[in-house]
């Protein structure tokens, strides 16, 4: 929903309303419990699915942990250390008065969500490939 919906009313907006958009929605949506649970079920699940099968030489295997690899780097390390800062950086606009290169930063914003989209959506497709694969 954020990237196929609110990127698209987010990139008409203008500065201003950008800027008071991210006020209202930053503070809440990394903190939500729905958020919360959609990481930690893309987390633990692989894991748990990683180690409990004995099956360290077999396709599935490899599957579960390219997906596993995905899931920390495209999304938890892109959220911690490249989507985190950038949100505390559009935080501190005032709405009033924008910033040279808000644009920019905003686009940078856009392209952090399609990476870790681009890294989840593949990190399921792998996981859904090695359980049709197990079967």
């Amino acid at each position: 929903m954020l990237n196929l919906i609110f990127h698209r009313v987010m990139s008409g907006m203008d500065g201003p309303g950008f800027a008071r958009f991210l006020r209202a929605f930053l503070p809440v949506a990394p903190k939500a419990p729905f958020n919360y649970l959609c990481v930690i079920g893309l987390v633990v699940a692989p894991v748990v699915a990683l180690f409990a099968l004995d099956d360290a030489d077999s396709t599935p295997f490899v599957l579960r942990a390219v997906g596993l690899l995905l899931t920390f780097g495209g999304g938890l390390l892109v959220s911690n250390r490249l989507a985190e800062p950038n949100y505390d950086r559009m935080l501190a606009w005032d709405p009033d008065h924008m910033p040279q290169g808000w644009v920019a930063t905003r686009h940078y914003y856009f392209t952090r969500n399609w990476t870790r989209a681009t890294a989840t959506w593949t990190a399921i497709g792998l996981f859904l490939a090695a359980l049709v694969d197990l079967l």
